[in-house]
């Protein structure tokens, strides 16, 4: 086994931009950039691998190559790859949605729920997203509020900065604003309820549909219960820091300022670097090789690498 350096599926929704292309030089022949998929095994794109002997496979290919040893210990309670992580560019709003948890999205859509963890990459001045409700509502309410589009007026809006952070459990309603740039670790599924979708019109000329009887049956109508925007306790190493950002029975991420060099790999679980800044030079069992911003690497349970260089990498595993 060898830390794969991996290429994204790129995603065209309505309303992204093109700042994964042109900021972090992601190659799609799509005109919208919105979603570059990082680290991915989901059946709707999987990651393509880049380096090594195993080049021009998927990592879905190779770990089957590989058996679960690759994944870790801390994996053996998953039945499926257990994370996604995405690049996300708002240049527009994202619809209001939810996202059902494990018990709901089995029996209903056949898949794994969504909780996942926002990391603020970048943002235009004044930027705001929606995260939950201003005050508890009750779900006759929240249903009134859909039918006579006044849902915003309940909306808990927030100004949003470079560098907040809000963690998005199963059943918190919530929307990316517009202008902002977004790293996301999330269980791996792709199941979404559209709440809202402000009118909008889809690339068939059609309203994108909604999903209103399964939002009402999942959405926790309360204000957050947890802390968010510029949080996560902060520890160094020489002259590296680290972040918490994010910590449940899901996943882990944090947030990494390399200014000199660090021993990354764990025993019982896989870890993802995803760059998202500077450089890096990566040395694994005598081999090397650099890595720039917006690559992402998937580093093998139990296989330890070094990293060095200047640069702003988010580190994530189970």
């Amino acid at each position: 086994m060898y830390p794969l350096l991996l290429k994204p599926p790129v995603k065209d929704y309505l309303w992204g931009g093109t700042k994964l292309k042109t900021d972090f030089c992601f190659e799609t022949e799509k005109e919208i950039a919105a979603e570059a998929w990082v680290l991915s095994c989901h059946k709707d794109g999987a990651n393509t691998v880049i380096n090594g002997e195993h080049k021009g496979k998927t990592i879905t290919e190779v770990l089957d190559i590989w058996g679960k040893s690759a994944l870790g210990k801390n994996a053996e309670k998953f039945s499926y790859f257990p994370i996604l992580i995405k690049l996300i560019d708002a240049e527009n709003k994202l619809s209001i949605q939810v996202h059902p948890d494990d018990d709901y999205a089995m029996s209903v859509e056949g898949e794994f729920g969504k909780t996942e963890m926002w990391y603020v990459v970048d943002c235009k001045k004044g930027a705001e997203l929606i995260y939950g409700f201003k005050d508890d509502i009750s779900k006759k309410e929240f249903e009134r509020r859909i039918k006579d589009n006044t849902l915003t007026d309940v909306c808990n809006s927030v100004p949003v900065n470079k560098g907040d952070v809000f963690f998005i459990t199963a059943g918190t309603l919530h929307a990316i604003g517009e202008g902002i740039l977004i790293a996301e670790v999330q269980q791996n599924s792709n199941t979404t309820y559209r709440v809202s979708d402000y009118g909008r019109l889809g690339a068939d000329g059609k309203p994108r549909e909604l999903h209103i009887e399964k939002a009402l049956d999942v959405t926790k109508c309360i204000k957050p219960e947890l802390p968010y925007g510029p949080i996560g306790e902060i520890t160094t190493e020489g002259k590296n820091t680290i972040r918490d950002l994010a910590s449940c029975d899901k996943f882990t991420a944090k947030l990494i300022n390399l200014k000199d060099t660090m021993l990354i790999g764990d025993k019982n679980t896989f870890v993802s670097l995803l760059l998202l800044e500077g450089d890096i030079t990566l040395e694994c069992d005598g081999a090397q090789f650099s890595a720039k911003k917006g690559d992402s690497i998937f580093v093998p349970a139990g296989l330890e690498v070094e990293i060095k260089g200047n640069a702003q990498v988010l580190y994530s595993c189970i």
